[in-house]
């Protein structure tokens, strides 16, 4: 159950990694070694400590995925339609009133980064808060109420895709992570996987 819910509102989590990752050589990021952990498996610990149930978003490699102990869920597609197929497949599998997502490789995100998310969201007018670094949005760190499932539907349903785009038609609040924009540092190659290595060990 999460430590913040004191007004009883179910909140759901979904962790996005069913992208193709061409950069990464095609293999599979979540499933890719970060300091000798998979990196899905941070995600897993930055999410389970808040929300209450979890989601793996995953096309391929589904197996190894349920070796961590939670719903993998497909996107409804085959066409690797990007993130918002993700989001879209978790709101469409939870009955939660809030959807936290956060990808599968920034392995520097934690529990107390997802919880500000969401208590942002429940503190504002918002729909959607998103992770602000100082400088941009970074839109795959989000949470968002899941009644806007419909609209996430009809936008992809027309072709479209750009996960701020969608964002953006939304009431959002950014919630201000400006002091510590390192935890938003991802990993789409095996150099940037390399070199943040080796910046936790200097």
């Amino acid at each position: 159950m999460s430590s913040i819910m004191h007004n009883q509102t179910k909140i759901a989590g979904v962790i996005l990694a069913g992208g193709r990752a061409r950069r990464m050589n095609n293999q599979d990021k979540g499933l890719v070694n970060f300091n000798g952990r998979p990196m899905i498996s941070y995600a897993l610990a930055a999410l389970v400590p808040v929300v209450d149930e979890v989601f793996i978003n995953a096309n391929r490699n589904l197996e190894l995925y349920q070796q961590f102990g939670h719903r993998v869920i497909t996107d409804q597609t085959d066409n690797f339609d990007g993130p918002l197929a993700g989001v879209l497949a978790a709101m469409s599998y939870t009955e939660a009133e809030r959807l936290v997502v956060i990808p599968c490789d920034s392995p520097l995100i934690k529990a107390e980064h997802v919880q500000k998310m969401i208590i942002t969201l429940e503190e504002s007018d918002a729909d959607v808060t998103v992770g602000f670094d100082g400088t941009r949005l970074h839109p795959v760190f989000f949470a968002v109420k899941t009644n806007l499932k419909g609209s996430l539907h009809d936008y992809l349903a027309i072709g479209q895709g750009k996960v701020m785009a969608w964002l953006a038609e939304q009431a959002l609040v950014q919630v201000d992570f400006s002091n510590e924009p390192e935890l938003f540092s991802n990993i789409n190659t095996l150099d940037e996987l390399v070199a943040l290595e080796s910046c936790l060990w200097s």
